[in-house]
């Protein structure tokens, strides 16, 4: 049965680790995407600290590209909740990597959360949860505002440019890599490939995808001026 119910708490998570990352390069040349630091600590560190703190207890991560790396970590590094750490034999894609993993999960008949391996963020996970049971959704994505690379002009009534603006947020929202399932999700999503392909648009057309709009802090770390400006963002958030 399902956790329902407002504040209610996902005690299993599960965190895609595998992907080669190049964009991250010379960072991901010996250590997967989720091993690379960011304010001193691996990514992963950040997002289980998030997790444990938020109320779950048990996290599985899939990896596949240099996995004796992550283990090697957990080993030498405990933390406060239990971490398994899964292997793909094959590159999945991302909806195989998520169904492979939730095949690990200790509660198999309960709801579950699930992470990239890319993303730093700070938000009341029950915010999330609880929009998920309000919407009666099967799956539910949390969503970042989008945040344009480049400078904006403004212009005034005449199109004369009255100044820029660096980078602003844009009025449109992207998937942020972080969601809700309930269980029965794990049968829908595919043995190989992406579940953004075929398991959301499927639940979108049956009206059973909700949406979540972050209130907190969001970054995708997928270069290295990602690395850089994560690293000066996090002690301005309080990390």
């Amino acid at each position: 049965m399902s956790i329902t119910g407002r504040s209610a708490e996902v005690r299993q998570a599960v965190i895609l680790a595998g992907g080669q990352a190049t964009r991250l390069r010379p960072y991901t040349d010996d250590r997967p995407k989720a091993m690379v630091p960011v304010a001193g600590r691996p990514i992963v560190d950040w997002q289980l600290e998030w997790l444990a703190r938020e109320g779950c207890e048990h996290v599985v991560i899939s990896c596949g590209y240099l996995a004796d790396v992550l283990e090697k970590h957990f080993a030498d590094h405990p933390h406060p909740l239990r971490i398994e750490v899964t292997v793909e034999a094959e590159p999945l894609g991302r909806g195989g990597a998520l169904r492979f993993a939730a095949g690990h999960l200790p509660h198999p008949d309960e709801r579950w959360l699930a992470l990239n391996g890319d993303v730093l963020c700070r938000f009341p996970l029950t915010d999330l949860i609880d929009r998920h049971a309000t919407a009666e959704a099967k799956a539910t994505i949390a969503l970042a505002q989008y945040r344009t690379t480049w400078g904006i002009a403004t212009l005034d009534e005449e199109d004369r440019i009255a100044g820029f603006v660096q980078s602003p947020r844009l009025p449109y929202w992207i998937n942020g890599g972080i969601y809700a399932f309930e269980p029965e999700v794990v049968g829908l999503l595919p043995v190989k490939g992406d579940h953004e392909d075929t398991t959301f648009p499927q639940l979108a057309v049956d009206k059973r995808l909700a949406a979540y709009k972050i209130d907190g802090y969001w970054r995708g770390v997928d270069t290295v001026k990602d690395v850089k400006e994560a690293n000066e963002e996090l002690p301005r958030q309080g990390w």
